[in-house]
């Protein structure tokens, strides 16, 4: 087990010089893929026109990036420890604005979702990258929750100014260009973070473990996939091998790495509660939160008829109490408590989930801008706190293995959360009845019924949105009651997990 770290005694060490600015640029990559994660949402039924998805297809365009990326983030982080984290970081961003433009081009629905695939390899090396470098930088456990905080407030800022610039770029221009907006921000990031950013790397790595790395994207593809079609379809034998495959993966690359001198990934990390409740905390969080925000784009714009710049800025008071939340965040853990905070924000999560199994085709904004609100505010108090528990938990040389398994934690939960919240509201949808000549592409998804109801004579075609509309709503209500649950259930297993945890302890590890 690993022996307590102190901080670095010297100024030098303590107050790096140019910190700050180092900062900046690395903030400017988690705004990269936050801005790619939300605009997708708003464009979303323009791809579900212009591509004719079924509704399998456009689950896996909405969460094949998270798929990817969860099964890549700890073997992405390990190798950064490796090569250099700054290098990767990089590498990554080049990779990450060249791909993109793969994904505005896409001309079918095979085509996008590969896309998205290897968007998810390249994103795979950002976030970690980050994190590790944050805690390389700061030292000082109060100036690296400051860091940490603004790294997640930049994150929240991400999803505001995704779905607005988006929702722009949608009005004007076509879908694709949401995702050539990554180009200009991974310019700026490559050509400033060459000169500002100190590389970092573990002084005595080991080799990087090519069947570690493969156990790890096969267990998390075996399991995910397996979840994602047991609620889509049922359970099938294809559906079970593969679920058993993949838990027979991670179960090996669990094995191996407890037998490994050098392991991608020190299980042994887990030992400690804080670390453990803190990744608990943000896998239950992001699964209760994005099946349903992955579809609230789509209620805004095709139930609600909102344009999609007017759809982005509604979705803005999340992002709002987001950064703000983040902000404070450390400063409000110090003076409570690590579980105070993180359960508190998760409960504020739950409820304002709960208040939105009432919603309905005409809802009135106030309700849902409030609802957002709370949920932004929940979310950045215990992303923030999260993220600081993990970085803290570890030495320096392991912060990019650590940081991966944050990361994991997120993406793994957004894509459990989409198959599993989204198959609810499409498993609810799908069941609507039409009038009669109604096609059967009108079930594979929203967007698909409101194509159809165009061809239709004005009668048919209006009842047709009217049962689909309200399907769309009852499924959304039910995966927020669902969401809801897993939140008030997260914040109360946080409240034993956390027990005793002060950030002051940032210099520690178990």
């Amino acid at each position: 087990m690993t022996r307590t770290l102190r901080p670095a005694r010297t100024t030098e060490a303590v107050k790096r010089p140019g910190r700050w600015l180092a900062l900046s640029v690395l903030v400017l990559a988690v705004l990269l893929v936050a801005v790619d994660a939300t605009v997708l949402g708003l464009a979303t039924p323009y791809i579900s026109e212009d591509l004719a998805p079924s509704g399998t297809q456009l689950l896996w365009i909405g969460d094949v990036y998270s798929f990817v990326i969860a099964g890549l983030l700890v073997s992405m982080g390990s190798l950064g420890d490796r090569i250099g984290r700054k290098r990767i970081l990089l590498l990554g961003a080049t990779a990450f604005g060249a791909i993109s433009v793969l994904n505005a081009y896409a001309h079918t629905p095979e085509l996008m979702i590969l896309a998205r695939a290897l968007l998810g390899v390249a994103g795979a090396t950002l976030m970690p990258a980050t994190l590790a470098l944050i805690r390389n930088l700061f030292h000082d456990p109060r100036e690296r929750s400051l860091a940490v905080g603004i790294w997640g407030a930049t994150a929240s800022a991400g999803t505001a100014v995704g779905p607005i610039v988006g929702g722009f770029l949608l009005e004007h221009f076509w879908w694709g260009s949401v995702f050539l907006i990554n180009l200009p921000v991974m310019a700026v990031l490559v050509v400033v973070g060459v000169k500002l950013l100190p590389e970092s790397r573990n002084p005595d790595p080991g080799p990087w473990d090519l069947l570690s790395v493969t156990l790890s994207l096969v267990g998390m593809a075996g399991v995910v996939y397996a979840v994602k079609e047991a609620a889509t379809h049922g359970f099938a034998w294809a559906t079970l091998a593969a679920g058993l495959l993949g838990a027979a993966a991670l179960h090996g690359f669990v094995r191996r790495q407890l037998t490994m001198p050098t392991p991608l990934l020190d299980m042994r990390l887990f030992r400690s509660r804080g670390f453990s409740g803190a990744v608990l905390a943000d896998l239950l969080t992001v699964l209760g939160l994005s099946g349903l925000v992955f579809f609230l784009s789509q209620y805004l714009q095709l139930v609600q008829g909102r344009r999609p710049f007017e759809a982005g800025l509604a979705e803005l008071p999340a992002a709002v109490g987001a950064v703000v939340a983040g902000l404070m965040a450390g400063r409000a853990a110090r003076r409570f408590s690590v579980r105070a905070v993180v359960c508190g924000g998760l409960a504020a999560v739950g409820l304002a989930l709960a208040a939105l199994t009432v919603i309905g085709r005409h809802t009135a904004y106030p309700l849902l801008g409030t609802a957002l609100l709370v949920v932004g505010v929940g979310a950045g108090l215990s992303f923030t706190v999260t993220a600081d528990v993990i970085l803290s938990s570890v030495p320096e040389k392991q912060a990019g293995a650590a940081s991966a398994v944050s990361e994991t934690a997120y993406e793994l939960g957004a894509a459990l959360g989409i198959a599993v919240l989204g198959s609810i509201v499409t498993g609810v949808y799908r069941d609507f009845t039409g009038p009669a000549g109604t096609p059967p592409a009108a079930h594979e998804s929203l967007g698909g019924a409101v194509e159809a109801a165009a061809g239709l004579p004005a009668q048919t075609g209006e009842a047709l949105l009217d049962s689909a509309r309200q399907a769309f709503v009852d499924g959304l209500a039910l995966a927020a009651g669902v969401g809801a649950a897993v939140l008030l259930a997260a914040a109360a297993a946080s409240w034993f997990l956390l027990r005793g945890r002060r950030l002051e302890d940032g210099a520690k590890h178990p």
